[in-house]
Order: C-alpha cells, then structure tokens, then sequence
C-alpha cells in the first residue's frame, strides 16, 4: 500500500475547464468562515505551491489578487479553485474542487468571529476567532 505522499489527487472545477493535480501530502486543513470565505464556508488544505500542477485550462484563470496573495477561480464557471497565502509559498486548495478523496480531514473552524450568522457550527472541532498561531 502507498503512503498519502506517493499519492496523486486529481481535482478541477464544476465546468471541467481547469484541472489540476496535487500530491496527497497536505500540511493542515481547516474550515474558514472569514468573509471572504463565508458563502457558508471553505473547507480547504495547505500544501506547498510547488506540490499542485494543472493538467489543463491554465490559460482559463481567474485571479483576484497578486502573485504573492490570491484567490484563483475558473473563468468560465467561477469556481474558486485555490488561495496562494504565506507570501506565495503555500495553496489553501479548496477541498470540494477535489475529485479523488484526500487522506487529511480538517482539524478546526477558523475565523468563526466573522462566520455568516445564519450557519450553525455542530461538529465538536476546536474553533478560533481568527487564524491560529
């Protein structure tokens, strides 16, 4: 049986426009409910940059932000795909653009002070008022 590191996840956006693959190798995951975030909220998983490769639709990127600090969509449908963080080191790779099934599961809510007042948490992951240290 392979280790998650030797294993390669394949995800992409709801038209299928933009692929990309990524090693099952993240670092942390966690559940953000910043305002940015707060559709409801974003599952996601950081893993270093360099680890996620697109398979196809590079050329079909919607980017909010600046190489060191982002959002990154599909133009075509909007899916939000990944956000590059820590000075442009690191993807927060939103976990339901993920085709196959990750190893890692999150480990707490972020950002809870700004969550939508609407959405109730009712898992009994620990919760931070913002990211923590």
């Amino acid at each position: 049986m392979s280790s998650p590191s030797d294993r390669t996840l394949t995800g992409g956006c709801y038209c299928r426009r933009v692929g990309y693959q990524v090693d099952d190798a993240f670092d942390y995951a966690l559940i953000c409910h910043c305002s940015d975030c707060r559709s409801a909220f974003k599952p996601f998983a950081g893993i270093p940059r360099d680890r996620l490769a697109f398979t196809h639709g590079a050329d079909n990127l919607m980017v909010y932000g600046d190489d060191l600090t982002n959002n990154t969509h599909c133009a075509s449908c909007g899916s939000l795909l990944f956000s590059v963080v820590r000075d442009g080191k690191w993807v927060h790779v939103a976990m339901g653009t993920l085709i196959d099934t990750p190893t890692i599961r999150p480990k707490a809510h972020i950002f809870v002070g700004s969550k939508a007042p609407w959405h109730q948490i009712t898992d009994d992951l620990p919760q931070y008022q913002e990211f923590p240290e």
